[in-house]
């Protein structure tokens, strides 16, 4: 019996007893006097989906839960497996998978998309895993394009593949994509990834846009400690190419470890990029919309917040979802599943299979178990909690040349220009290696460290330096100071420090043969991680949102020593002297326990202040006739 004889059949009887359907959803008899199907396959392919689009049956029964929610998208995973590591996804060797005779066949795909399509179902998002490894997905995309009804077929990908099958999905009838991407710093996407291709995924993204998608979708989870720093980068990105950049808050899925800690509101980041683009315009939203769109007036592209958390939007959810090894899920967040394929398998009719998928509809949740509804009045800030960077990573920013091939590329894409590709260089003729997270000046000059602080578009206001401790209060025990009525502006600070190695760990490092690893690389991470947990490690620090942090490390021949300059920037209050003074201090005491099993004669020394811009008191720099020759202690 047809999938839709059947569910009509089912909506007379409940209808015929005066009860409602076993979802408790709104049960309607068919039209009256409706044309009837034959008539629509008499028609060419474009008149039949109109005809059916225009006398569509009511809504199934079978996919309206008990809150009125109807279900008409559907989410299919096509393969467990992944072509990226990312550290907070999976470990380094992957994941155990489920044996390929317990994953769905294409054919199966096929029979319960058709299934759900009949029943009211009307756009299909392909994911994964990564859903562009699978090796038939094109043909899974063409067949899905023949179901009358279906009016989008959509894929969410990491992009690594996207460039060279796009052309070929989009003529199969793909019309929607997303792109998952984390970070625009490819040093960044390297390490958390555990695999290089950030160019590819720019790619792709560029091969979307020129194919005519609009908007190509980027989806950004934002964790804290990972890239809650690049959220100003993305909105930049999103000014100059018409993509929909959507900020996802950081989930509670099996295996990511989450806590509060790690996740960033969506008023936090709201407030964040507000603080840069106070114009910010609010988007209307459309009916069963999972986030908050808002545009930079003039913007060739949009931003979203995807509320998962904080403000959830469970209320008009009209989402499913099946794994890859055929499990429906009602809910992303929900534990429970019933496995479609084991029934199919055993040769369940449509009536039955739709029982099954009714009931388990039913049994949908008005909420998921991560909502917080107090988020709503007490959104989570940066100053509510600790800031944690697991990855060691944020706030790593580029370096080094570009070849030409990246470089043009790299303007095409029209990405802000401090994003260029960290690069390990060694400069011809030098005994120098370096080592940044700074973008190279434009002169292209081999020297690395620079303590020349850029030029800051902010006027400072000069005042005398004080004659009293400002952390005591006036009983003389210690206090934090109270930065509430001062003015924001940007704050810019850099610091040195430098390590006195030896010749032997001098040579390994140079030569990066150390056991441990590269020193110099460590180093930087460690350097960037210390600026963002400063407050952490002061007690009367302020916790400073930082919007860049960048290192630089030299190494000096003539001293057999690592010369190490940390900058630090942020919009706030008050200043980042102390950020920059514990990145590059950390940085130093990285390198040393790297190097202590080759030679403990090392010293740290000529750890200081560079500069300091935009406070109350007045702007500072150390004049360069003061830098000491030998080691200081």
């Amino acid at each position: 019996m047809a999938a839709r004889s059947v569910s009509r059949t089912v909506r007379g009887l409940l209808r015929a007893a005066g009860r409602g359907c076993s979802s408790g959803g709104p049960v309607t008899l068919p039209r009256s006097g409706g044309p009837a199907l034959p008539e629509a396959q008499a028609l060419s392919p474009a008149r039949r989906r109109e005809f059916l689009r225009d006398h569509a049956a009511p809504f199934s029964a079978f996919l309206t839960d008990t809150f009125g929610r109807r279900h008409n998208y559907l989410r299919i995973s096509l393969t467990e497996k992944c072509n990226l590591r990312c550290q907070y996804c999976m470990p380094e060797e992957g994941v155990p998978l489920t044996p390929k005779a317990n994953l769905l066949t294409t054919k199966e795909i096929l029979i319960l998309s058709q299934l759900f399509v009949k029943e009211g179902v009307n756009k299909i998002r392909l994911t994964g895993g990564e859903p562009l490894i699978r090796p038939d997905v094109l043909d899974i995309v063409a067949q899905l394009h023949q179901l009358d009804g279906l009016k989008s077929i959509a894929i969410t990908t990491n992009g690594i593949n996207l460039a060279r099958l796009l052309p070929q999905l989009q003529r199969a009838g793909l019309n929607a994509i997303n792109i998952s991407l984390d970070t625009l710093v490819p040093a960044k996407f390297e390490f958390i990834t555990r695999r290089k291709g950030f160019h590819k995924v720019m790619e792709g993204i560029h091969k979307a846009i020129e194919l005519g998608f609009y908007p190509v979708k980027v989806n950004c989870v934002v964790m804290r400690g990972f890239n809650e720093d690049e959220l100003l980068d993305f909105v930049a990105l999103s000014e100059g190419l018409p993509l929909d950049v959507r900020f996802i808050e950081y989930m509670p899925f099996d295996g990511n470890k989450w806590n509060f800690k790690k996740m960033v509101s969506y008023k936090e980041m709201l407030d964040m990029i507000q603080q840069r683009w106070p114009e910010l315009e609010k988007l209307p939203e459309e009916d069963c919309s999972t986030s908050k769109a808002f545009k930079v007036p003039g913007s060739r592209g949009q931003i979203s917040f995807i509320t998962s958390m904080s403000e959830h939007f469970c209320g008009s959810c009209n989402r499913l979802r099946i794994t890859a090894d055929g499990n429906l899920k009602v809910c992303l967040f929900g534990n429970s599943e019933v496995s479609l394929r084991d029934h199919l398998r055993a040769g369940a009719s449509e009536e039955e299979l739709l029982s099954i998928i009714g009931a388990a509809v039913g049994r949908k949740k008005e909420q998921h178990a991560g909502c917080f509804p107090k988020f709503q009045d007490a959104p989570l800030t940066s100053s509510s909690l600790p800031s944690g960077d697991p990855f060691h990573i944020q706030g790593l920013r580029a370096s080094g040349s570009f070849s030409s091939h990246m470089g043009a590329m790299w303007s095409r894409w029209r990405l802000p220009q401090v994003l260029l590709p960290t690069q390990l260089k060694l400069v011809a003729g030098s005994p120098w290696r370096f080592y940044s997270s700074s973008p190279q000046d434009p002169d292209h000059s081999t020297k690395c460290l620079n303590t020349e602080t850029p030029a800051v578009p902010a006027t400072p206001r000069p005042s005398p330096l004080s004659d009293k401790l400002t952390h005591l209060d006036a009983t003389g025990r210690a206090a934090m100071v109270d930065v509430g009525g001062k003015p924001i502006t940007e704050r810019v600070a850099v610091a040195s420090a430098v390590v006195f190695l030896g010749p032997e760990a001098f040579a390994l490092i140079h030569q990066n043969q150390l056991r441990k690893g590269d020193a110099l690389a460590v180093a930087q991470l460690a350097g960037i991680q210390a600026a963002k947990l400063t407050s952490q490690l002061i007690p009367l620090c302020h916790h400073v949102p930082l919007s860049h942090t960048q290192i630089q490390l030299e190494m000096d021949s003539a001293r057999h020593a690592v010369v190490i300059q940390a900058s630090c920037r942020a919009w706030g209050p008050t200043g980042v002297e102390m950020e920059a003074l514990t990145s590059a201090t950390i940085a130093a005491l990285t390198l040393y326990d790297m190097c202590k099993a080759v030679s403990r004669d090392i010293i740290l020394g000529e750890i200081k202040l560079l500069s300091k811009t935009g406070g109350q008191r007045g702007d500072f720099k150390r004049s360069s006739n003061s830098e000491p020759s030998q080691p200081q202690l």
